[in-house]
């Protein structure tokens, strides 16, 4: 007689899938429990095909897209994806969806920039350089790291008419306010330096979040811009799930996070530069107006 997933079964596989669990541990534990694989391999995807659909219809009470989950009552950034769409129209030009993924949600974008902004970019930012900086959650001011060994420096928001240009395409691909994001940060790896594996959110157990948060509330998404193609090395990591986007010059990785906690499989890093230089401008976004 087949074996039948019971709704307890079914709410287990869901709370794995929502704990972060990997696919292939759930399978195991299923498997070690008497499972046959392939009736497992069934529950489990019988299992989320069925929360997606409630996910889907619960978004749609709410007036939601796919693509724009609640935090709380509140929507997070992200395109609108419904439909599997190759190309997306972002403000003013056509923007290509390279890769999706759910569960950390990420999508990959080509040519989000042009070779002219991304060379404006670099010259803009050149003259203002200096060794990054890494959060200190204790105090809610920042410090140099050795876990970030690039150099950096920050826009206002529109400080130049490219800056302004890139937010308004960024505000229209992710639906999220130009308000809602912090400045443009521009980054340059020289060979050797990297970014080693880090959450964008802050901490809100640690001493200064509340300094932090006052200023836009929680990091809820992340926008990675490649200014330029290095010769080699210098990939976006997410060590998680065993994913690596390659920095070519236009393109841009975004995900998002729905609490600040490791469940979402955000953790990420950029790896060290072998050949060439990395350069890449980043756009974090706020729950609020960030001031």
């Amino acid at each position: 007689m087949k074996q039948q997933a019971s709704p307890e079964l079914k709410a287990w596989i869901i709370a794995q899938a929502q704990a972060g669990c990997r696919p292939e541990d759930v399978l195991k534990a299923m498997m070690d429990r008497g499972w046959q694989e392939d009736v497992a391999v069934a529950a489990m995807e019988e299992s989320l095909a069925e929360h997606l659909k409630q996910q889907q219809a619960a978004l749609a009470a709410q007036g939601l897209a796919p693509g724009q989950l609640p935090v709380g009552d509140k929507p997070l950034p992200g395109p609108l994806l419904e439909g599997s769409p190759s190309r997306i129209w972002a403000h003013d030009k056509h923007v290509d969806v390279l890769l999706t993924l759910q569960l950390p949600r990420v999508v990959v974008f080509g040519n989000f920039l042009s070779e002219q902004e991304c060379e404006e970019m670099k010259r803009l930012a050149e003259v203002r350089l200096a060794r990054s900086e890494t959060v200190v959650n204790e105090t809610g001011g920042s410090e140099v790291n050795e876990a970030r060994t690039s150099d950096g420096m920050f826009f206002e928001r529109g400080e130049h008419e490219v800056c302004a240009r890139i937010e308004k395409r960024i505000e229209a691909l992710l639906r999220w306010p130009v308000s809602h994001g912090e400045g443009l940060q521009v980054l340059r790896y020289r060979p050797g330096a990297e970014y080693k594996p880090h959450y964008d959110y802050f901490d809100p157990a640690q001493p200064g979040a509340k300094t932090i948060l006052a200023r836009g509330g929680q990091r809820v998404g992340t926008l990675v811009m490649y200014l330029n193609s290095p010769e080699k090395g210098g990939s976006t990591t997410f060590p998680d799930v065993g994913l690596e986007v390659a920095p070519v010059r236009g393109n841009a990785v975004f995900f998002s996070y729905d609490r600040p906690d490791p469940a979402t499989r955000t953790l990420h890093g950029g790896a060290p530069v072998l050949e060439g230089e990395k350069w890449v401008a980043t756009k974090w976004l706020r729950e609020g107006v960030f001031v």
